[in-house]
Formats: C-alpha cells, structure tokens, sequence
C-alpha cells in the first residue's frame, strides 16, 4: 500500500485538521508538505468551504492534485480553473431555506455558489464566520439570488442553540436533501447523498488514480465519509467522538499541534517498511 510515495495522496480537511483556531497553518505544517511533495507525493484538501474562502490559501500550500469544496459539491483543479465534478441542490431547497429562517430568527444562513457566497440572514455568527473565511458576501433575499445552483447551505447557531434548530428540523423531516453538523456552531444542507466520500470517489476515477493510495484526515461529522472512502484514515486527537470511531488511527497530536506534519512523517515512516 505504501510501496511508492509518487502514488500516495494525502487529503485532509481544513479547518480542525490543517489549520489550527489562528487559521494559520504553521511553518512545520508547511515544510512537511514541501517534504512529502518534493519526494513525489500528491496532497489535496477535502473542505466544506466555498473557492472564494479556500483561495487564501494556495499561495501558502502547494496543492498538487485537484480538490473537494462545499463538502462534496465539487471536485475543484485550482490550476485550470476546471469544474471537474459537480452536485447542486434540487430547487426546493430553496422553499426548505426559507421556511427554517422564517421560523428560526436567531439562525444566519448563507448560499455557496460556484462564484459567490449569498447570505440572507446576517447574524453575528454569520458575520464572524464571514471573517473568519475572509469573505465579502452578497446579502439579499432568497429568493433575490441570482444564481439557482447551489452547492450547499451553511447554517451558523451559537452553540448552545444548535440542538435546537438541529429538533426543529429533525420535526419538519424535510426530504430530498441531507443535513449535516460541521462544526459546534455549524449546520449544513447537502445535495441527497453527497459527502466528501462521494466526492473522493469522482476524484479518484476522474484523475485516473484508481491504483493509489488515499490517506485521509479528518475531525468533524462532515469528514466521516472521506474518512471511510479513503484507504488509509487518521484524525487529530480534537476530533469529535464519531470520527475516531471510524479512524485507523487516532493521533496524539491535535490540529493546534501540528497533526498534519506528524500524519507526513507517518507516511514516510510507513514507507520505509
């Protein structure tokens, strides 16, 4: 499995696993994947981010394979610019949106498109995750969005609210779609059984990869089916219960402590085995 590094591939989520809470990655965390790079290894990222909040980071990290956004929507070439694979809501959930702020006020909510991030209810956690990703949205009306393409909906709850929008919905039984939690404060429509899972899948045959080796890593729900989809799954010790559950390994090290350098070396130690 681990024979030949030039047929290795390390995907990781970002936010939990790659960046640390300063959503910097750290000059070790760099240097290990210039590392694993120059000896021929592919990286890649597997992120819930739209292109317009991930971008930041390219001049940083070299990613030399294309990439998952929006949890699965898309499968992304940064280089070419290419759309190799996408997923878009059905057109209800539109209906499904607008009931869910209509009857949740305190929720901030926000539309991934391919071009823009859309956001119809501005609250304070949605104008924190807003900055946190660097974002400039368009705020309007749901039905004032321009573009019927969606890849996902991002709900943003303070924490201690979210179980209750997470009953709510869980009372509607809204079809069609699926609902993921991707954070403590995050809360998420999906196109019907699409993941990061699915997504690898796409990228696997897409990039003709289909003999090499997929380590993932991972820390929240949204990342147990890339974890599962992947040959090889690891996760930082801050993960959350249910991804260890399905992890090969469970590492020491937490996503403020260099996880992904110690994943590298990993690789590395397994390959001279």
């Amino acid at each position: 499995m681990f024979e030949d590094i030039s047929k290795v591939l390390l995907i990781t989520d970002m936010d939990g696993t790659f960046l640390p809470a300063s959503k910097i990655p750290t000059p070790k965390t760099l240097a290990a994947v210039k590392r694993f790079e120059e000896a021929g290894g592919r990286f890649s990222i597997a992120t819930g981010r739209a292109i317009q909040a991930a971008r930041q980071y390219f001049d940083m990290v070299n990613v030399n394979c294309p990439i998952i956004m929006s949890n699965g929507g898309m499968v992304y070439d940064i280089h070419t610019k290419e759309q190799i694979y996408n997923v878009f809501l059905p057109s209800f959930a539109a209906d499904i949106v607008k009931e869910i702020l209509a009857d949740n006020p305190y929720v901030g909510c926000e539309v991934l498109t391919v071009n823009e991030v859309y956001v119809p209810s501005m609250t304070p956690m949605e104008k924190r995750h807003n900055e946190i990703c660097k974002l400039i949205p368009v705020q309007c009306a749901v039905d004032e969005i321009p573009d019927k393409n969606w890849y996902k909906v991002l709900f943003a709850v303070e924490p201690e609210r979210m179980d209750e929008l997470i009953n709510y919905v869980a009372k509607k039984g809204y079809k069609g779609v699926d609902f993921v939690r991707s954070s403590i404060e995050y809360y998420e429509i999906l196109p019907q059984n699409i993941s990061k899972g699915t997504a690898l899948e796409e990228l696997r045959k897409a990039c003709g990869m289909e003999d090499f080796t997929f380590v993932a890593a991972g820390d929240y729900n949204n990342d147990i089916e890339l974890l599962q989809a992947a040959d090889v799954a690891y996760c930082p010790s801050n993960a959350a219960e249910e991804v260890k559950k399905v992890a090969d390994k469970v590492f020491e090290q937490s996503c403020e402590e260099d996880f992904i350098a110690a994943v590298i070396d990993e690789i590395f130690e397994k390959l001279k085995k």
